[in-house]
């Protein structure tokens, strides 16, 4: 199987940590992206950090990492591979889900890093 594209969206992103029992801020729809977990312990929400959100836990200075095009459920190892290959170049991420596709999230900081090693192990990032 040929190496996927991931294409880098634009802007810096804040992750948000609220009590469960918090409401979803309203302010978040105003993100273009935006990601939004819960359990029964915590919600978490992913949004373009120029909002500025009220809550006692956030972590900014996030770039994500998209994976171009969808993919069946029946494809296994596409999250495992490109996370086993930053992980080996000692850079975190966070991996976020949807339906369709999967995107990752990874400290600005590192992302020229992250853009380096995936292109080093054949991915195509744009």
């Amino acid at each position: 199987m040929s190496k996927q594209k991931i294409t880098i969206l634009p802007n810096e992103f804040t992750i948000h940590r609220f009590e469960a029992t918090e409401p979803i801020p309203q302010k978040i729809f105003e993100s273009k992206y935006y990601w939004i977990g819960k359990t029964e312990e915590e919600l978490s929400v992913v949004c373009d950090s120029k909002i500025k959100l009220n809550n006692s836990k956030s972590d900014g200075n996030w770039s994500i990492l998209k994976l171009v095009g969808q993919f069946d459920f029946s494809i296994i190892g596409i999250l495992a591979n490109i996370t086993r290959a930053l992980s080996e170049a000692g850079i975190s991420i966070v991996a976020l889900s949807t339906y369709d596709t999967d995107n990752i999230m990874v400290k600005t900081i590192k992302v020229q890093q992250a853009i380096k090693v995936l292109t080093d192990v054949g991915y195509i990032v744009d």
